[in-house]
């Protein structure tokens, strides 16, 4: 499976590439952003945890616009440049519903594991 780097705390650590992509369609389904709101929407909602860096997160963006799950345009930003803001199509949003699906099953799954290894058999 293919692995994006951010920064995760203190350390760089590896997300897999589905997880980021999954991440940025979450926050853009609030509303159109642009990439580097984007990436600070990431950050603040994650406590600090996630830092996407540009070089991981443009590439993304440009990977879910060609497969037709987000669509941008230019607009003027709150600082008056202008910048690429990126919405959800609906592809996008029965793709979020899926991977959002998959994602609570997976997870789901393994705290169930975690939890029997630590003794935790509620």
């Amino acid at each position: 499976m293919s692995k994006v780097e951010v920064f995760m705390a203190s350390p760089k650590s590896d997300i897999p590439q589905g997880t980021l992509d999954l991440l940025i369609l979450n926050v853009v389904a609030l509303g159109p952003l642009h990439g580097y709101a984007i990436a600070q929407r990431l950050q603040q909602l994650s406590r600090e945890v996630l830092q996407v860096q540009q070089g991981t997160l443009y590439p993304a963006l440009h990977r879910l616009e060609n497969r037709g799950l987000l669509t941008a345009e230019w607009k003027l930003s709150d600082t008056g440049r202008e910048a690429k803001f990126y919405r959800l199509t609906r592809k996008g949003r029965a793709q979020l519903e899926r991977e959002t699906a998959s994602w609570q099953r997976l997870t789901e799954a393994v705290g169930l594991v975690l939890r029997t290894a630590a003794g935790d058999l509620s």
